[in-house]
């Protein structure tokens, strides 16, 4: 009995998903029809949107990976960060870097913007032959972070990048900015330069943002007229700061800044003349039409260094547990300057 030509398709659809790419030569004589056949099955599969044509092939829409020639260990390093998340995508990038120089497979994960999406993530990735795990979890919330107990228990060494756990996750493994010290530099930029009116405009959704309040809370409590809002884009800050007679403004982060800029500019308020204001994150803050002077985290540094953490581990060298912190740097720009007094 003749093959239907569905049937047949469905066979050239699965031949091509476990190859990748598949000569129409080959197909036709594997299947044993002619190759006009085959072309045609082809170019109607290729319309309807299941694989896609080439001269004298067809491939597979998701291709093959083929196993990297360098892989110089048994099994990979799992790497796991949010996704859309410009910050940590700087410091997966300085991890994998390390890893790969090291000779290490790295297998990138990304975690959607779902509560709890990060765990299945997770344990679908140990499934794999995976010898370590690197971790920057999204943590919107304390609650987040305290549902997550059980990465202390993964099975394998595993290191958090840009997080300092607490609570039952307290004795991880882990590598963060001192995000402190990051506030004190922009406090004592700003105060250096006369300003004592300070507005801290941060989020409430990320470990960050919490360490940041925290720490101006604390840093600034000498300051005559310092207070914390929210940034979003209800929030309404040129108001706050014409209220607060504020003669400067930390925000965290870029792209809240020089949106935060713009909307003074248009109201009238010259910055930095009016208003100095200072960036936290240093991602995207010198490309303002006003370059914005930042706190810049050593997001980079902080991914190389949790994966030579990692392979310390995998070694046996790092028998205890250790939290490293690395010191953020200021850079100056053109967005802070000496408050007029006169």
């Amino acid at each position: 009995m003749r093959e239907s030509s569905e049937a047949r398709r469905q066979r050239i659809l699965a031949v091509t998903a476990s190859r990748g790419t598949v000569k129409v030569s080959d197909l036709a004589g594997e299947l044993d029809v002619s190759i006009v056949t085959i072309r045609r099955d082809v170019e109607e599969l290729a319309r309807l949107g299941k694989l896609r044509r080439g001269h004298g092939v067809a491939r597979s829409l998701t291709p093959i990976e083929q196993p990297e020639p360098r892989q110089a260990t048994n099994g990979a390093i799992a790497l796991v960060v949010p996704e859309r998340h410009t910050y940590l995508y700087e410091t997966m990038n300085g991890a994998r870097k390390a890893l790969e120089e090291a000779g290490m497979r790295v297998v990138l994960h990304i975690a959607p913007q779902v509560r709890g999406a990060e765990r299945p993530i997770v344990e679908k990735a140990l499934t794999e032959p995976v010898q370590g795990l690197l971790m920057a979890p999204r943590w919107r919330t304390s609650e987040e972070e305290s549902e997550d107990d059980w990465l202390a228990d993964t099975g394998v060494p595993t290191v958090l990048m840009e997080r300092r756990p607490s609570g039952g996750l307290r004795a991880m493994n882990s590598v963060c900015s001192d995000h402190w010290y990051g506030m004190h530099l922009a406090v004592k930029h700003l105060t250096g330069l006369g300003h004592r009116r300070i507005v801290l405009a941060a989020r409430d959704d990320s470990p960050t943002a919490r360490v940041l309040r925290r720490a101006f809370r604390e840093i600034s409590a000498d300051l005559e007229d310092a207070v914390t809002v929210r940034s979003s884009p209800d929030t309404g800050l040129v108001d706050v700061v014409r209220e607060r007679r504020a003669t400067a403004a930390v925000l965290h982060g870029d792209e809240d800044a020089l949106m935060l800029v713009q909307q003074m500019m248009h109201a009238g308020m010259e910055v930095p003349r009016m208003c100095s204001v200072v960036s936290y994150d240093d991602v995207v803050a010198s490309l303002g039409s006003i370059p914005l002077t930042a706190v810049a985290p050593p997001k980079t540094e902080v991914g190389r260094v949790a994966a030579e953490l990692l392979l310390r581990k995998l070694k046996g060298q790092a028998a205890a547990t250790e939290r490293i912190e690395l010191l953020p740097t200021l850079k100056v720009r053109s967005s802070t300057e000496r408050l007029n007094v006169s």
